[in-house]
């Protein structure tokens, strides 16, 4: 599902590089806290709350914070293996405050509420990859189709726009197949450092995809990049023959995993640029 077995040696890499320190991330890594992102310019006062969405499969535990005034184009949060934790609340209270009405889902909740991560993204993988056992290509669909009528019964969405999703690392899929799922209702599609967008089967996640009618943005790591080169160029053939807008490119320097704040590899410069980037596709594609 995810390129996860590298992620240890990307950390353990950077730190022998010293592009990250003990000091910078020890202690708030260790208790699953999130740095400080940068603050919103402009930023809207916003309501969050903990809630439950019923699914087909039970009821997934989420966390949904929206403008707290008139209503606003929803997205959907799909986080990486770690799951739904402060880095990603903290990721989704910044988009909520950019003008959004977002939902930050826990993927696992069939198996465990969150935080399935006790110490956020210091968590070995071994001790959470086994909450991915079980998901698939259906319950990725049937999840997504939940999420978003759940969504669109809130009184902060603005139902007139078009709906956008985000996935990072494992999520980069769920959020591809969200789009295959709901093609007439999602409009943009963000992925970020996401595993297994590509495979060599006819129901991988971006064929899946260019059935769609979203814009993409695919923010690929270097590293990655360097694992599987073709991908790009095969997301870039394929987007373009079916005709939707992609903007895909490999962020120097960046590893795995550069994103959410709690991340060892976290990347600032390369993160921001990352954000800006996805503020300006919801911008032109959530109309």
């Amino acid at each position: 599902m995810c390129d996860q077995e590298h992620f240890e040696k990307d950390r353990e890499e950077f730190e022998r590089l010293g592009l990250v320190t003990r000091k910078q991330f020890g202690i708030l890594l260790g208790a699953g806290v999130a740095m400080m992102l940068p603050e919103v310019a402009n930023a809207v006062t916003v309501t969050e709350s903990d809630v439950n969405v019923t699914t087909p499969d039970g009821t997934a535990d989420c966390y949904f914070v929206h403008p707290s005034s008139g209503t606003a184009p929803a997205v959907l949060v799909w986080p990486d293996i770690f799951g739904l934790r402060p880095a990603f609340r903290q990721m989704g209270k910044r988009l909520a405050q950019s003008g959004y009405s977002v939902l930050v889902v826990n993927p696992f909740y069939r198996t465990k509420k969150a935080p399935t991560a006790d110490a956020g993204a210091a968590t070995p993988i071994d001790q959470v990859r086994p909450f991915t056992q079980g998901l698939n290509e259906g319950t990725q669909m049937t999840d997504a189709k939940a999420f978003i009528a759940w969504l669109d019964g809130q009184p902060s969405v603005a139902k007139n726009k078009k709906v956008g999703t985000q996935g990072y690392c494992m999520g980069g899929p769920f959020a591809f197949r969200t789009a295959a799922a709901l093609p007439d209702r999602v409009g943009a599609v963000a992925t970020f450092h996401g595993g297994g967008l590509v495979t060599d089967q006819p129901n991988s996640p971006h064929l899946e995809a260019a059935k769609s009618k979203a814009q993409f943005l695919i923010a690929i790591a270097a590293n990655d990049d360097a694992r599987s080169p073709k991908d790009k160029d095969i997301m870039k053939e394929t987007f373009a023959k079916a005709g939707l807008p992609a903007e895909i490119e490999v962020y120097a320097g960046a590893a795995h995993g550069w994103c959410p704040p709690d991340s060892k590899v976290y990347n600032e410069a390369q993160a921001e640029k990352a954000w800006s980037r996805l503020l300006a596709l919801y911008g032109k594609a959530l109309v």
